[in-house]
């Protein structure tokens, strides 16, 4: 392979993870926890939405609330960045690239 061939490949593949960040960044992905909370986020990690049912507010126990927030974030995380990988991985062909999840 030429210097010219690797040029274009190198184009196409980044051409190619530009479109599948795109396509990231429109796509929801949902975190939840115990039922109570629910996390909606792009998956390029932008949260869009919070859902706290009622029965979850209890003045005296916010910490517990606080729990359930941060699990279902972490939830919507772990789905956002598993989708990138999944991905990415079709663009790379499971080559690592810094900076990309």
């Amino acid at each position: 392979m030429n210097q010219a061939q690797l040029m274009r490949m190198l184009q196409k593949t980044q051409a190619e993870m530009a479109r599948v960040q795109e396509e990231l960044a429109a796509t929801t992905v949902t975190g939840s926890a115990g039922g109570a909370v629910s996390v909606e986020m792009t998956a390029d990690l932008h949260v869009t939405k919070v859902t706290i049912d009622k029965a979850a507010l209890d003045p005296e126990d916010v910490e517990s609330l606080e729990d359930v927030v941060a699990t279902a974030v972490n939830a919507a995380i772990k789905n956002a960045q598993d989708l990138s990988s999944r991905k990415m991985g079709a663009v790379t062909g499971g080559m690592r690239i810094p900076g990309m999840f």
